[in-house]
């Protein structure tokens, strides 16, 4: 495995400007202008008038930080720096004392040099992913094709969870009748569920505002040492993270809550199998009621719950779901299981393990997802590669020095992990 140490764009930029031997790094000594940056310390801008005309400055500080400009003029009596900000940029703000800056040479322009790190993480798409765990979905016995969740572009190994530590909170196979707000009908629907005889269906009237709670009491339990909840959750209209919360405490009514689990966004007419951290696990030692507030007015809806429990998640113990049960449907981003896949696995949680294309870099701040060497190596050899002209006008070897930098960058890629049994998404 290459060793990754997450350097920013900022990092990289100054490690290539390094190799390239063509950028210094300065601090301004005084205060200047939109136009100006003074720097009499000697060690960045020395040499006489006009010397520096041409050359780029990176604002690395101050209220320009990340700004670049080209040099106009050079005043060498007032260490003056006359610079014009690069196209579609504008330093809005007056350049002052202890702005750190780098100042390239006139050949290389830092916008170029970005554009070779996001060239060396392209060019390592498909060699090397970005790693991605996800646990959203969860089987139900019947379902045999699966949205892929974002942020995948190749599963390796799908798992499913063959035990873990759990208890049950409500099946929702009974209704719930504690406290129903009068804008609320619950009913057992034998037909709409996931687990179980029944679910929860929860009609919310017109008159429905946010706030109003639907909840059932149940046997004092403690469920202290469990730190997950984890539940279905259906809408007839798409909902906002929040707009529905789950509620577990220890007086009746959910009074007065001791966890509230915020139910991320849902899709209209669709199931969502549901995990939230517990907040207060230490605290649930006697839980005896459990509801659903409608957090947010967001209409007449019906709403289905099923299967509340709770679980130790680091209890969880994995199995591998053999690779001849699934395959990838590429145009519809789905996973597909095989009919057998009913059989070994009816309900439980899918772990996928995979991995996303490295991102690129779009902001000074942003850190590499992938080996720092190689992507050094192979943005100085593309620099050195794109100012070295033809043989006759490369009096500095720059080509030789890019075939130097293409052997360590291809060094560097050599040490990317092997992928074995990859399969593409989309």
């Amino acid at each position: 495995m290459p060793t990754i140490q997450g350097r920013t764009r900022k990092q990289l930029r100054q490690s290539i400007g390094y190799n390239l031997g063509v950028m210094r790094i300065g601090t301004a000594t005084g205060s200047g202008s939109t136009t100006t940056l003074v720097d009499s310390s000697l060690t960045t801008v020395i040499g006489g008038n006009d010397d520096h005309i041409g050359k780029w400055i990176v604002f690395t500080s101050g209220n320009n930080d990340g700004d670049i400009a080209r040099v106009t003029d050079y005043v060498a009596s007032t260490t003056t720096l006359t610079f014009v900000a690069d196209a579609g940029v504008s330093v809005g703000t007056s350049t002052a004392s202890s702005d750190t800056y780098e100042l390239w040479d006139m050949d290389y322009d830092p916008t170029r040099i970005h554009d070779f790190i996001n060239q060396s993480i392209i060019y390592a798409t498909g060699h090397v992913y970005d790693s991605v765990e996800n646990v959203d979905l969860h089987t139900d016995g019947n379902q045999l094709r699966f949205d892929i969740p974002s942020g995948f572009s190749m599963i390796q190994d799908i798992y499913y969870r063959d035990e873990v530590d759990s208890t049950t909170i409500t099946n929702c196979n009974a209704v719930f009748d504690e406290a129903i707000d009068s804008d609320f009908t619950v009913t057992a629907d034998t037909q709409i569920k996931k687990q179980g005889t029944a679910s929860n269906e929860i009609v919310v009237a017109a008159g429905a505002t946010g706030g109003e709670l639907a909840t059932d009491s149940i046997t004092s339990k403690d469920i202290s040492k469990y730190d997950y909840i984890e539940f279905w959750i259906k809408s007839t209209v798409a909902t906002s993270a929040g707009n529905i919360k789950i509620h577990l405490d220890n007086t009746a009514n959910c009074a007065s809550p001791l966890e509230s689990a915020d139910v991320p966004a849902l899709t209209a007419d669709t199931w969502k199998f549901v995990r939230v951290a517990l907040s207060n696990p230490e605290s649930n030692t006697a839980i005896i009621s459990v509801g659903l507030e409608y957090d947010a007015d967001i209409g007449v809806c019906t709403i289905w719950l099923d299967d509340i429990r709770v679980v130790v998640n680091d209890s969880a113990h994995w199995k591998k779901v053999p690779r001849n049960l699934w395959k990838i449907d590429r145009e519809a981003n789905d996973i597909v299981f095989d009919s057998y896949f009913n059989g070994l696995v009816s309900y439980d949680l899918l772990k996928l393990v995979g991995g996303d294309k490295p991102a690129i870099l779009s902001a000074d701040s942003t850190a590499t997802e992938i080996d720092d060497q190689y992507v050094i190596a192979t943005a100085t050899a593309l620099a050195f590669s794109s100012s070295s002209g033809g043989p006759s006008t490369d009096p500095e070897a720059r080509r030789q020095q890019a075939a130097f930098w293409f052997g360590i960058s291809e060094q560097s890629k050599r040490a990317f992990p092997m992928l074995r049994n990859v399969r593409n998404v989309g």
